[in-house]
């Protein structure tokens, strides 16, 4: 048994456990919300000792020179003195530009923020309402077209902790906290040519929709194929102005799909579990590019799918989405 030491305490640590579970189990309060080493909320900085390279992967270069790591994937192998970073350095005071409703449920918020900020689109960061609570969004925004702004898509969960907040509450000219940003689910330059399968459920269209665009505006020739699945249609957000996308470039294929309402009520949308129609349309993936965005069970099945039907891990992007 390890010892961790944090705020003037010795904790033991036990066997299996992470830096954040010790830390909660001695009443901490430590920010965290996926507990998988994705939304970064849960970030320490290492005082003596070490850790491993899980603990910092998906970090940024100018932080792991710090000694941040995130607490939930950190399982100590010797003994441990951490601290709770100075979160004001490395949280991004940001401003809301637009607050739009994209259907019943899916908002777009745009924000500008009060420094530069580098990312790809498709990549994620964390909105902060306070030093406490954040929750993980992707970027649908693409900087040659958007240019300082940030564009995400948030969708109203009953009950979650955050989503109800900015959704109903946020508007426009208020000011909120950004961490960011993190994730490998985004388009690299290069191979212009080859096949990209772009697959979401709900507001997985986020990063997506950024990921597309932006191969658009990288003159990718080789073919992309959308695939957004919604329980029924009016979770087809964003349904124009894909199909007007689609019109624009030869290249792109959009392919709306709803589980629950029969295609005769919409043109062109599909009536399919969009897993299952994935698997009958793709048997063989070998050369392709893919990207698969939204609800962990879909990512987590389809990436294994996609796996066995021929595609390379390197080339199987994933983001799955935690409740908010």
């Amino acid at each position: 048994m390890w010892n961790l030491r944090y705020a003037g305490q010795n904790l033991p640590v036990c066997p299996g456990e992470s830096v954040l579970d010790t830390l909660l189990s001695a009443q901490h309060e430590i920010p965290n919300s996926c507990r998988v080493g994705v939304c970064q909320s849960c970030l320490m900085q290492l005082v003596h000792g070490r850790v491993g390279e899980t603990a910092q992967q998906g970090l940024k270069d100018s932080w792991r020179a710090q000694g941040l790591f995130l607490a939930c994937r950190c399982y100590p192998e010797a003994d441990l003195e951490v601290r709770a970073p100075a979160t004001g350095a490395l949280r991004i005071p940001s401003r809301v530009t637009a607050h739009t409703r994209l259907n019943h449920q899916v908002v777009a918020i745009r924000l500008r923020p009060e420094e530069a900020f580098g990312y790809y689109p498709g990549q994620h960061v964390t909105l902060w309402r306070d030093e406490l609570l954040g929750r993980c969004y992707s970027l649908a925004s693409v900087p040659a077209l958007d240019g300082e702004e940030l564009e995400l898509h948030v969708k109203h969960l009953v009950g979650g902790a955050l989503s109800p907040w900015l959704c109903d509450k946020l508007g426009v000219g208020d000011r909120i906290q950004l961490l960011g940003p993190g994730g490998d689910c985004f388009y690299t330059a290069g191979d212009t040519g080859r096949p990209l399968l772009l697959a979401g459920i709900g507001t997985g269209l986020a990063p997506l929709y950024g990921i597309l665009r932006d191969a658009l505006c990288q003159g990718h020739t080789g073919e992309i194929h959308l695939y957004h699945g919604a329980l029924d249609l009016s979770g087809l957000y964003l349904h124009d102005e894909l199909n007007r996308l689609a019109s624009r470039h030869a290249n792109l294929h959009y392919y709306p799909c709803i589980l629950n309402e029969p295609p005769a009520r919409a043109e062109q949308v599909q009536q399919a579990d969009l897993m299952t129609l994935l698997e009958q349309k793709y048997p063989d993936l070998r050369g392709w590019k893919i990207h698969l965005c939204g609800d962990p069970a879909f990512v987590n099945k389809q990436r294994k799918a996609c796996y066995l039907a021929g595609a390379r891990l390197p080339d199987i992007h994933a983001d799955a989405f935690v409740p908010g």
